[in-house]
């Protein structure tokens, strides 16, 4: 189809078609919610885009003029296809139906991403959820997800945040291996203790240090990011690592450790989507359902 070939405005054309429905431009105006002034200039800049006169003033009122009797027939077509896709559109967002993509770290899409799941599968089983999982930030403004967990909150302007929950971070091992700190009041007190580190980095030694404990690099035998690894080695008596509370404390053979110390840290959790996203009514179901779930 040659695109140039159009040579008018479609909201024009609209104007004419309401117009000529309506029998009157007050009357058009109205179903249009417009001003009569400003709908009588669409249909007059109408008129010069085709060189053309669809209506002529008769006792006060508007008749259709011969080329407007027969451009009408064309411009009902147009309507009608507006009007069916304004329907079809309206019909796919109120089916609630379609696929949203929920981004999380690993984490949490093992303790927590299948509660959403089951949830929205019992609610929407229209919505097809798809997961991103990784412990690296995905992109949303480049669309590598709809919807994502996280323990920090964006400073993107166009995106959309709401603090989940604010969760406590504490040390677990296996209750053998955290035997002889429990006594423990001091970091200091703490010598020969393995700890799963999570990269050859010294951002997590550091961390440690400045809180007091005496860590060396000696301290982190084994070292992944993988954190379903990290747990199944400390269930094994291998060292530490660190966990939310509510996950640690579900797992039976883990037990929180150094409690006399408190938690390592806190971190608000975030859910985060698209301004552009959160106008679709499937996101925002799945959003809404999120936070009724972790909220």
């Amino acid at each position: 189809m040659s695109w140039k070939s159009v040579n008018f405005d479609w909201n024009r054309a609209r104007a004419f078609l309401v117009t000529a429905e309506e029998g009157s431009l007050s009357a058009a105006a109205r179903a249009l919610n417009m001003t009569q002034p400003t709908l009588g200039r669409q249909v007059a800049a109408l008129e010069k885009e085709l060189n053309v006169t669809l209506f002529e003033r008769v006792n006060q009122g508007l008749v259709l003029t011969p080329s407007g009797v027969q451009l009408l027939e064309h411009v009902r077509q147009m309507g009608s296809a507006a009007s069916a896709f304004s329907l079809s559109a309206s019909g796919q967002e109120k089916a609630l139906e379609g696929t949203v993509c929920i981004s999380a770290s690993e984490v949490d899409a093992v303790f927590r991403l299948p509660e959403i799941a089951e949830k929205v599968r019992k609610e929407e089983p229209g919505i097809v959820l798809e997961f991103a999982v990784s412990n690296e930030v995905s992109d949303l403004k480049k669309r590598e997800a709809d919807i994502a967990l996280r323990s920090f909150r964006p400073s993107q302007p166009d995106l959309i945040t709401r603090k989940l929950m604010q969760e406590r971070i504490w040390f677990y091992g296996s209750p053998d291996y955290l035997k002889p700190y429990a006594n423990m009041t001091t970091p200091q007190e703490v010598r020969e203790i393995d700890i799963i580190g999570y990269d050859h980095g010294d951002q997590f030694k550091n961390a440690l240090v400045q809180q007091g404990w005496p860590i060396e690099n000696v301290n982190f035998p084994l070292v992944t990011r993988f954190w379903i690894l990290q747990i199944e080695l400390i269930k094994r008596g291998l060292g530490v690592t660190l966990l939310p509370e509510d996950v640690g404390d579900s797992i039976p053979e883990l037990c929180r450790g150094f409690e006399g110390l408190g938690p390592f840290m806190t971190l608000d959790i975030w859910l985060v989507t698209h301004r552009e996203l959160h106008t679709s009514r499937r996101v925002r179901r799945v959003f809404d359902l999120i936070v009724e779930t972790l909220g």
